[in-house]
């Protein structure tokens, strides 16, 4: 799930592909203030304790799936807390007492994913579950304890989501590198034909195009970023891109701060101390896209607590240098035989996926000020979803200027 904006209805982008946004109609969220304000109150609060139904069937499933001392757990020493509430995905940390022994190499603490009020439908958490239980025999993922149709158990992962700044940490930027090599190697039994990105992207213009605002203010913006012709900006995009190679592999499509793990007790400058998580929406797309989208998130930084809740660092996007030390290592991991080449055409194969990536960077701006200005409609969460796609329209047509000749 995209994690970004938590807390309050899912800001996924595949709800777009027939959740909230249908095919026919937009079923938006209120566009007036005191709409809104009753809508965040139907909202489960993160600090919120469980209700008794949940925590019974929470019980039971980790009585149920896990063994050792979960098999003996009594209902009142189950221990369960909310992390994070809403109508999407719901999760809960569930514990064993602290006086409880081990029996044997059971999980101490587990994760507990319940699909909320809003669903992906019974094709994607299929897909969903079991994208996620390979990704998790390959260890390239958290340990996938128990899955039933409500949900499922995950590994509890000591660890903290990183900071923005921390991407451009050269050690953390390589083992980025090497964990997405790894996940595009990845034989996964999906389809194979990249349609995620623009099917995706066709599907948020026309609610784009379809859309409307009451608020003034929103209207203002609204108009703005219509002013940009986006389906003629589309189109350019389309061209430059079929102009440009790229293989097509499995990607993560959302590599960004918040879907990198630091594991706790390791240090940057540790080996592995990473851990890539929230795959929903991995699918079979272009490299280019995924590298690229990683290299846009430098950019943003969402851990902010005034409106519009982000800040822009345009400088902070990586440069040619920080980006051909990511390549390096990306191709090292990805191609054995890439060491085996000369020097020259070492460098002849970084500077071909240099461009590669900057050209589908701005897919990346694209596709997420699409999916703000939809959000803008949509979404409960206070964040400035407009200002946000302006912000991703404005580094869009900044960097076209280099990358679209």
């Amino acid at each position: 799930m995209k994690t970004k904006f938590i807390n309050g209805v899912s800001s996924s982008p595949s709800m777009s592909l027939g959740l909230l946004v249908t095919e026919n109609a937009l079923q938006v969220q209120p566009d007036t203030v005191e709409e809104e304000e009753s809508c965040k109150e139907q909202l489960i609060r993160p600090d919120d304790q469980p209700d008794s139904d949940t925590r019974a069937k929470a019980y039971l499933w980790c009585r149920e799936f896990l063994h050792g001392a979960w098999r003996s757990l009594s209902q009142e020493d189950f221990q369960i807390t909310v992390i994070r509430g809403g109508l999407s995905n719901k999760l809960f940390l569930c514990s064993l007492p602290d006086g409880a022994q081990s029996v044997g190499d059971e999980p101490r603490s587990v994760l507990l994913r319940l699909y909320g009020a809003i669903l992906q439908g019974a094709e994607a958490m299929v897909l969903e579950s079991v994208m996620f239980a390979i990704l998790a025999e390959r260890e390239l993922g958290p340990k996938l304890y128990g899955i039933f149709p409500q949900g499922r158990l995950e590994q509890y992962v000591p660890s903290r989501k990183l900071d923005t700044c921390e991407l451009s940490d050269p050690s953390i930027s390589v083992e980025v590198a090497e964990k997405m090599a790894k996940f595009h190697r990845m034989r996964m039994p999906f389809n194979k034909e990249p349609k995620w990105l623009f099917g995706t992207m066709d599907k948020y213009l026309s609610q784009v195009m379809r859309l409307n605002f009451t608020r003034e203010s929103h209207l203002r913006r609204f108009n703005r970023l219509l002013s940009y012709n986006l389906p003629q900006e589309m189109d350019m995009l389309k061209s430059l891109l079929d102009s440009t190679h790229s293989p097509v592999v499995f990607c993560h499509n959302d590599c960004q701060e918040g879907n990198i793990l630091l594991l706790k007790g390791r240090q940057s400058s540790d080996k592995q101390k990473l851990m890539l998580i929230d795959f929903e929406y991995s699918s079979y797309n272009y490299r280019g896209f995924d590298i690229g989208n990683h290299f846009c998130e430098w950019m943003y930084d969402y851990n902010c607590d005034e409106f519009p809740f982000f800040k822009v660092d345009a400088q902070a996007y990586p440069s040619k240098a920080q980006q051909l030390v990511f390549i390096e290592s990306y191709l090292r991991e990805f191609d054995p035989g890439f060491d085996n080449l000369s020097e020259e055409d070492q460098m002849k194969v970084k500077e071909d996926l240099y461009v590669e990536v900057n050209r589908f960077a701005l897919a990346s701006h694209f596709f997420w000020g699409l999916w703000s200005i939809i959000q803008a409609r949509l979404s409960t969460i206070q964040f400035g979803y407009l200002e946000y796609a302006k912000a991703r329209f404005d580094a869009y047509f900044q960097q076209k200027k280099v990358w679209a000749v």
